[in-house]
């Protein structure tokens, strides 16, 4: 059988019999798939490193009547203070999980897959606020799935001034006026609406660079929450890992 070479990043591992693996990928091109990775629970294995969770690597496979059998693998990023840090791992498994629900198999997901390996890398090597990071990445993944809010003028009177308020109902920034006859609305400072405003256009590897601070962070984080489980019809929360 042809063999084909993949970039991806596990999302998922499980035993399968004595040693081998079966793996979750997610690809660019290709959405989640299968894959058999036979041995890779040998100790010697050369598959070792490359079938573990949030490993992202380039994967030598060929595709079987169900799922693919990878031959080969060679690491390109292992995320290794994910595994060293509880705290940091705690918030790349909640990552993972969203990722999981919204990828399928044989799509596009090459903005995903970017996004989520600029967040792995962003909690794993730099001291940000995991909260913000995590507000970041679900209202940038938010856009990529086509819930792109509206925020250059008022959603209800095309007013493009004192956009002070974010409408969940109507998915988008609503003025001082407009507001007040809408109840979903969240109240937004300046610096809230810039974040916004950035998230939604940031160059990819530039996502992360700026902060919030204190009430601006809390206004950030609730409208993402709330904004994220309304169109993903899902409430998601934070668990423990123990």
């Amino acid at each position: 059988m042809a063999s084909i070479k993949l970039k991806g990043i596990v999302i998922a591992e499980n035993n399968m019999g004595d040693y081998d693996k079966m793996l979750t990928i997610l690809t660019p091109n290709y959405g989640k798939i299968s894959c058999v990775a036979k041995g890779a629970r040998r100790p010697q294995s050369a598959l070792l490193a490359g079938t573990q969770l949030f490993c992202f690597g380039e994967y030598l496979m060929y595709k079987g009547t169900n799922t693919y059998h990878i031959n080969s693998c060679e690491t390109i990023e292992i995320f290794y203070n994910l595994r060293t840090d509880l705290d940091k791992l705690k918030y790349a498994i909640h990552i993972n999980k969203i990722i999981q629900d919204v990828t399928e198999e044989n799509e596009n997901c090459y903005k995903i897959l970017q996004l989520f390996l600029n967040t792995l890398y962003t909690i794993s090597e730099m001291d940000k606020d995991k909260d913000f990071v995590l507000s970041v990445f679900k209202f940038r993944l938010l856009c990529i799935l086509g819930f792109t809010p509206r925020i250059l003028k008022c959603t209800s009177c095309k007013e493009e001034k004192n956009l002070t308020k974010f409408s969940i109902k109507d998915n988008g920034f609503k003025c001082e006026v407009c507001g007040r006859q809408d109840k979903s609305v969240i109240d937004m400072s300046e610096s809230t609406k810039s974040a916004i405003l950035y998230t939604v256009s940031a160059p990819p590897k530039k996502l992360f660079s700026f902060n919030l601070k204190d009430e601006s962070l809390r206004e950030f984080e609730l409208i993402t929450k709330i904004y994220f489980n309304e169109k993903l019809e899902k409430e998601y929360k934070l668990e423990e890992l123990f």
